[in-house]
């Protein structure tokens, strides 16, 4: 049986503070993306989600990018990158205009996004994201095609992803400098939240908690979109910083130790369990000083997750994610894949739980298939769904004459032409 013919060509590269990593997906002439190749080198210059070293950035990139193609066989032109820096800031701007009762055309859709357009303040920052998530008709929301529909007035949700304009400047350059164009720098969360989330999750009400090397994002989805985010400058190396510390270890093996002894729950079996160590200076004093208890190590551990969900609940009480109760929240990221993290983050959020891990994607590896990978896998979902953006929006003649040379969607065109 011939393989399905492969009709688009999607390149996701996620430039995290831990790893770099790239995928290579297909979309056949049945409908599903197909992972063609995938790459992995470590991250070398960026700290808290900004580069910090372009150069070695750079060379990152590149690595991780030509390994992926030589799996896939391909050579890569495009991709589509992600940006997790803790600048970003979501919004929601509604707009609405009235019909007077007659049927809703093309053109009254069209008009309304260029108002909703020109209603974005970006603030001195760049717009990420202004996509029409839902449309309004006489007050009734959740409406996803007015076309055709009588209505006496008409308002569509347009939301909105912020970011300074320098960093982004910064890891587009980066990109190019492996000589590879970016189709669209995407917000990490929106893109996590494509491949963890469910429509129905996103509709009813979820928390999404990425959980990084450094930092960790808060989102929260309300009504299909995304309504609140907020960026926490702590991630799983300073839990590896703290064991290197706390042991006077090399952080190489503190990583190790968290991976493979570390959880997030304490057991009575952790007191009798010894962990072997090797000092940075060598130095073993005689008998067991060179060994260390399970339960050591876990309490290291738990004494900075008890800062880091404090952070949460207070991100998310401060997003209104107060009731009910029942309202769930998501785990993710490369910390998410610490045993006992779920249970723990139950405990401390009294919310119920969950590990959100990549889906939507045929043929995925299983070395991917965990929460560390989920941005990567959500960011060709997302390049593959194409989706509507109004900052690509032909204003009409018009519209640009009645705004002036000077208007504001042109200083934002221009602002986004100077950093892209």
């Amino acid at each position: 049986m011939a393989p399905p013919k492969v009709e688009k060509l999607i390149t996701a590269v996620d430039i995290g503070s831990w790893k770099v990593s790239a995928l290579i997906a297909g979309r056949t002439d049945t409908g599903e993306l197909a992972i063609l190749g995938t790459g992995q080198r470590e991250s070398r210059g960026v700290r808290r989600g900004y580069i910090a070293d372009m150069e070695r950035t750079e060379m990152a990139v590149r690595e991780t990018v030509e390994q992926a193609e030589r799996v896939a066989g391909l050579n890569i032109e495009d991709v589509w990158v992600s940006f997790s820096g803790g600048s970003l800031v979501s919004d929601v701007v509604t707009v609405e205009r009235g019909l007077g009762g007659y049927r809703v055309e093309q053109s009254d859709i069209d008009d309304l996004l260029t108002t909703g357009r020109q209603s974005i303040d970006p603030d001195g920052r760049i717009v990420l994201h202004a996509q029409p998530t839902c449309f309004t008709l006489n007050g009734t929301e959740g409406v996803k095609r007015p076309l055709g529909m009588h209505a006496d007035k008409l308002g569509v949700d347009i939301h909105v992803v912020l970011a300074d304009g320098a960093p982004l400047a910064n890891m587009e350059m980066c990109v190019r400098g492996a000589y590879l164009d970016v189709n669209a720098i995407v917000a990490s969360p929106i893109a996590t939240g494509l491949a963890c989330l469910s429509e129905e999750e996103r509709d009813l009400g979820v928390a999404l908690v990425e959980l990084g090397a450094g930092v960790t994002n808060v989102s929260l989805y309300v009504g299909g979109m995304l309504v609140g985010l907020h960026s926490i400058p702590i991630g799983a190396a300073d839990i590896t910083d703290d064991i290197a510390s706390a042991f006077g270890i090399r952080r190489s093996q503190a990583e190790r130790m968290k991976c493979f002894y570390g959880s997030a729950m304490q057991s009575r079996r952790d007191f009798r369990e010894m962990i072997e160590i090797a000092p940075i200076s060598g130095d073993v004093a005689a008998g067991d000083g060179g060994k260390i208890t399970r339960a050591a190590l876990v309490g290291v551990i738990c004494e900075r997750l008890n800062q880091l969900m404090a952070e949460v609940n207070a991100s998310l009480k401060g997003m209104g994610f107060n009731s009910p109760v029942g309202r769930q929240v998501v785990l993710t990221g490369g910390g998410a894949e610490m045993k006992g993290i779920a249970d723990y983050a139950q405990s401390a959020l009294g919310r119920a739980v969950r590990i959100g891990r990549p889906r939507g994607l045929a043929a995925l590896p299983e070395a991917h298939s965990g929460p560390a990978f989920a941005t990567l896998a959500g960011l060709a979902l997302y390049g593959a769904s194409n989706p509507v953006d109004l900052r690509s929006m032909t204003a009409a003649p018009q519209t640009v004459h009645r705004m002036g040379a000077t208007g504001w969607w042109q200083r934002m065109m221009g602002a986004l032409k100077a950093n892209y």
